[in-house]
C-alpha cells in the first residue's frame, strides 16, 4: 500500500488548529527527530533538526538580508487551494517492497544511479502537467530512505529527470563536495517542508524549512554542498546560509498556522536551498492549510530576519 501525502483532502480545514496556539520549543526537553509516519527524519543531530534561536548572528548579517530584500516579505510557497487545488512540494510513502523503476539523469555524474521505488502514480510537484521544477519525492519507510528527483518525467517503464539523490535518513552524512540534489543547494527537500501535520501537533514543527532566494552567491556553507550562480559578489547569500526570526518580534497577533511557521523560523530557522522568489519558504501541500492564515506571513520581512553566524564558505 502506496501512502501519499501532498493529496487534495476535501478542502476542510480543521477546526483544532484553528483554535490552537502553536507552543513554543520546550529548550530543555530531550532532542527528538521529527518523525513522518513514525518515520524519523534524520538524527535528532542533522543539521535540519537542531536548534539555532541562542547561535550568534554573522557579522555580514545585515548585508546578506538586504540583498535578499529588507521591505520583502515572506511567502508560502504551499497551501490549500492555488490555481484550482493544492501547491507545494508533494512527497509519497512507500513500503519496502515498492518495485524499482529505471531512472535516467541528464546530469549523472553528480546523481545517485536507480533503480528508485517511485509508484505509478507517485505525485509531482505541480502536477502531471507543470512546467517547473517537477520535484518527486518517495521515502522507504522500512529501508529508511529518501529518493528525491528534479525535473522527473514518465519515460516508458521508468523516469527520466535532470539530477536525483538518495540519502540515509539514519545519517547524517552529506553529498560529496560539490555535488547538486535534486535541489541546488545539495540539500534534500524532505526535511525542509513545511508539513501540515506538524504545524497542527502541540509539538508544532521541530526543524529549519527550505527557502529560496532570487540572487546567489558563487558559494556555498555547510551542510549545503553546491552552488548555483556565477556571481562573486560577497553580499550576497551562499547556498547553505541559514536565516531565522529575530528573538523580538512579537507573534501574538498572528493566526495559527502562520504562527506554527513563524515559531519555527525563530527556533530553527529556515536554509537557503535554492534560486528562486525571494523568501519563499516550501512546504508539502494540503487541503487542510488555511490560505488566509498562512498569508499573513506576508507581514514578516527581511528586517524581521537575522543571518546565523556560517561556517568556512567553499567558493570552488
Amino acid at each position: 500500500m502506496t501512502l501519499y501525502r501532498g493529496a487534495p483532502l476535501g478542502g476542510v480545514i480543521a477546526l483544532a488548529l484553528l483554535l490552537a496556539c502553536a507552543a513554543e520549543p520546550d529548550p530543555g526537553a530531550p532532542r527528538e527527530s521529527p518523525s513522518l509516519d513514525g518515520i524519523a527524519i534524520f538524527p535528532p543531530d542533522n543539521p535540519w533538526n537542531v536548534r539555532v534561536d541562542a547561535a550568534p548572528v554573522e557579522p555580514d548579517s545585515d548585508a546578506l538580508i538586504a540583498s535578499i530584500g529588507l521591505d520583502t516579505p515572506l511567502h508560502a510557497d504551499f497551501g490549500a487551494d492555488w490555481n484550482g487545488g493544492p501547491f507545494g512540494i508533494p512527497y509519497a510513502v512507500v513500503p519496502g517492497d515498492q518495485p524499482r523503476v529505471p531512472v535516467t539523469f541528464e546530469y549523472a555524474a553528480e546523481s545517485d544511479p536507480g533503480p528508485y521505488p517511485i509508484p505509478p502514480d507517485v505525485p509531482i510537484e505541480g502536477g502531471a502537467d507543470a512546467e517547473g521544477d517537477r520535484h518527486v519525492i518517495v521515502i522507504d519507510r522500512d529501508a529508511r530512505r529518501l529518493y528525491e528527483l528534479f525535473a522527473a518525467y514518465p519515460d516508458g517503464d521508468g523516469w527520466r529527470a535532470g539530477s536525483g539523490a538518495v540519502f540515509d535518513l539514519t545519517s547524517n552524512a552529506l553529498r560529496p563536495p560539490g555535488w547538486t540534489s535534486a535541489d541546488a543547494a545539495g540539500l534534500p527537500i524532505l526535511p525542509g517542508l513545511a508539513r501540515y501535520d506538524e504545524a497542527a501537533s502541540a509539538d508544532g514543527i521541530r526543524h529549519a524549512l527550505r527557502f529560496t532566494a532570487r540572487r546567489t552567491r558563487r558559494a556555498y556553507v555547510s551542510p549545503a554542498t553546491h552552488f548555483a550562480s556565477t556571481n562573486t559578489d560577497p553580499a550576497l547569500p551562499p547556498m547553505g546560509m541559514r536565516v531565522r526570526l529575530k528573538a523580538a518580534v512579537d507573534l501574538s497577533g498572528f493566526p495559527p498556522q502562520a504562527r506554527a511557521v513563524l515559531v519555527a523560523l525563530r527556533t530553527y530557522g529556515m536554509l537557503l536551498a535554492d534560486n528562486g522568489s525571494d523568501w519563499y519558504i516550501s512546504g508539502a501541500p494540503d487541503a487542510r492549510w488555511s490560505d488566509d492564515d498562512l498569508r499573513a506571513l506576508a507581514r514578516i520581512t527581511g528586517r524581521d530576519l537575522e543571518v546565523v553566524r556560517m561556517g568556512p564558505l567553499t567558493t570552488e
